[in-house]
């Protein structure tokens, strides 16, 4: 692909920045919801089910080569993409709530017994709490949690302090999806690692932001998903060490992660098919090299630069005077480029489906993080999150529409 050197080159390559929403122009701010998909992810998706079309790994006529191979080259693209030692560390799943759950229901149940401590935070998505809270009760094990303050960070001191011999398991998310708070899961794994503790990551957020490498990280396992880095949905990957996932029993059971089945028992494949059992999302998969392709062209460097100066904007105009029925939810600096917030006074359903009126789309709710918004005594946010085809001009409309919804509060 040629170098993309502009933001409006970018924008160019999403048919749907283009939509008009309630007769205005949409200004798309839900990407930690999903990230829009740029024309080549789209093109690669219609092009395997025109010319391609074909079951992988199991046949020898032309179509399923072609289709075995361009699956292929994903994996060790994202083999790159992560610095994975090896393309077979890195597992296609359904998603990031699958790879947890794969992780917590193979290896969790393999090393859990009454008594042994996993240790998440007060921030995490359900997809990284109720995963462990199933295993924890089937095993015995307990749950303990590292506290966050009031700004949205963690209790380093604190998590320091709970990581002690009984914890077998850390399993933390590198960005808040609902504070965007980028946690410092360095300093975790390496405490997690010197009491002998395993450790996995939800880099669901993080992977569309900055630059992975799970060789430096050192960390166990690693969650990551297609459709949050601008990808089709239906997809994500399990990153694991290969001594760990080879320990591990099938999560699944069925075709293609066996070796040899005879009616009484079976033999299991080789990674990393011993853990992608059944047909997988082909097109899915093929389509997800060009979603990283495109990250890689652009740079992770070039998209932090591009979504801090957007992020800075929107701050900088909520910090105005004007703004006060506005209070941010989750201000510590150290973040990616997204602000929960409430509008005092309003509900924050009504607040977006006033700003969707201008063509505006946020996130409402709890974002799947309930335990978090009652931490902060709330029932939900409203989130905008910034991506790299996002422009200042949206910023500047977004505040316009905000300073017009306060407006309406006595």
């Amino acid at each position: 692909m040629n170098p993309i050197n502009s933001i409006a080159e970018i924008r160019s390559l999403f048919p749907v920045l283009n939509e008009q929403v309630n007769g205005k122009q949409l200004v798309y701010l839900d990407n930690a919801a999903t990230t829009q998909k740029p024309i080549s992810v789209i093109d690669a998706l219609q092009s395997y089910y025109l010319h391609d079309n074909a079951n992988i790994h199991r046949s020898a006529h032309t179509l399923a080569s072609r289709a075995t191979e361009q699956f292929e080259s994903t994996r060790e693209l994202l083999q790159t993409f992560i610095n994975a030692k090896e393309s077979a560390e890195c597992i296609f799943t359904k998603g990031v709530t699958e790879s947890i759950n794969l992780v917590a229901a193979s290896y969790g149940k393999l090393v859990l017994k009454a008594g042994d401590e996993v240790l998440l935070t007060e921030m995490e998505h359900h997809s990284n709490l109720v995963p462990w809270q199933r295993i924890c009760a089937e095993t015995g094990a307990v749950l303990k949690f590292i506290p966050i303050q009031t700004d949205g960070s963690i209790d380093l001191e604190a998590a320091l302090a709970i990581i002690n011999p009984k914890v077998k398991i850390v399993s933390v998310v590198w960005v808040s999806n609902a504070l965007g708070t980028i946690n410092p899961i360095a300093t975790i794994i390496e405490a997690a690692h010197a009491i002998g503790a395993k450790v996995m990551i939800d880099a669901a957020q993080a992977a569309s932001h900055f630059k992975i490498d799970v060789q430096a990280l050192d960390c166990d396992f690693m969650a990551i998903s297609s459709h949050k880095l601008y990808g089709p949905t239906g997809l994500g990957v399990l990153y694991g060490k290969r001594e760990l996932l080879e320990a591990m029993p099938p999560y699944q059971s069925g075709g293609e992660m066996i070796k040899e089945v005879f009616l009484t028992h079976s033999t299991y494949n080789e990674l990393p098919y011993k853990f992608e059992a059944g047909t997988p999302n082909i097109a899915a998969v093929i389509a997800f090299k060009m979603a990283l392709q495109f990250v890689t062209d652009i740079g992770h460097e070039t998209i932090a630069v591009h979504e801090k100066s957007l992020y800075d904007a929107f701050l900088l105009g909520i910090q105005q005077s004007s703004f006060n029925k506005i209070k941010l939810i989750g201000t510590n600096p150290h973040k990616i480029a997204v602000q929960s917030f409430e509008v005092v006074g309003m509900h924050h359903f009504d607040v977006g489906m006033l700003l969707d009126a201008s063509g505006i789309a946020v996130r409402t709710g709890h974002h799947c993080t309930q335990p978090l918004m009652r931490k902060f005594g709330i029932e939900g946010t409203v989130r905008a999150s910034f991506a790299i085809y996002n422009t200042a001009q949206e910023i500047d409309y977004f505040l316009a529409a905000l300073q017009k919804i306060c407006d309406r509060i006595k």
